[in-house]
């Protein structure tokens, strides 16, 4: 004989089925719905927690040097010391250096590289994130008579200048005709003032605008 169900049970629910299954499908449904809210205002959504880390930094001193003193068609090929990741950088310049006495070789080099060094650098070395803080104008004389014969007097003393900008000035000249054949360079003022012999050591290399160029009084002539 078969057994007959009591009326009502058929396709009876668990109490609080509904509610939950409403929750659930609104919450499958508001997923894709917050996705495309964020996408909507330029924001990508993401599932976990993204480390970005620090931001991505600019291309530093990627541009390469080359032995200074090299003929070309153009002039003849230097080195100069600019600013880059707050080191002080090679990179190099063609320049034209008229022909005239020998004691007024070392003014003439000295004066081309005092432009080179004033110059804004490239839009190539600017995105490389080079810069040079030699003011335009700064011009370079021959020694005065109670000068060492290597002397270079500068229009604005050297020790009025930016400690970044004596580091590039010296650096430079110290690797050119501009320099003495032990490779310092005697510098000094518009005046007076005694002439001083300057280094371009690894520390000044490194740490430019906190590293002082050594120096020692320079004997006169």
């Amino acid at each position: 004989m078969p057994v007959r169900r009591p009326r009502g049970t058929r396709g009876a629910r668990t109490p609080g089925a509904t509610g939950t299954g409403h929750r659930l499908r609104a919450a499958v449904l508001a997923v894709p719905l917050l996705a495309v809210a964020l996408a909507g205002c330029g924001i990508r959504a993401t599932e976990v927690p993204t480390d970005f880390g620090p931001a991505p930094s600019r291309v530093p001193c990627a541009l390469t040097g080359t032995d200074i003193g090299t003929q070309s068609s153009r002039g003849i090929l230097v080195q100069i010391y600019l600013l880059c990741s707050s080191q002080l950088a090679p990179v190099d310049r063609t320049v034209r250096i008229e022909t005239g006495p020998a004691d007024t070789d070392r003014v003439r080099a000295a004066q081309a590289l005092l432009d080179e060094l004033s110059e804004p650098p490239p839009e190539a070395e600017q995105q490389a994130n080079y810069t040079t803080d030699v003011p335009g104008g700064l011009t370079a004389r021959g020694p005065d008579p109670a000068d060492p014969a290597d002397t270079l007097r500068l229009s604005t003393p050297p020790a009025d200048l930016t400690p970044y900008t004596l580091a590039q000035i010296i650096c430079t000249f110290s690797n050119s005709e501009a320099a003495s054949d032990d490779g310092t360079v005697t510098l000094g003022g518009p005046g007076s003032d005694t002439p001083r012999r300057y280094e371009c050591t690894e520390d000044v290399r490194s740490r430019p605008g906190t590293a002082t160029p050594p120096s020692t009084e320079a004997e006169g002539a």
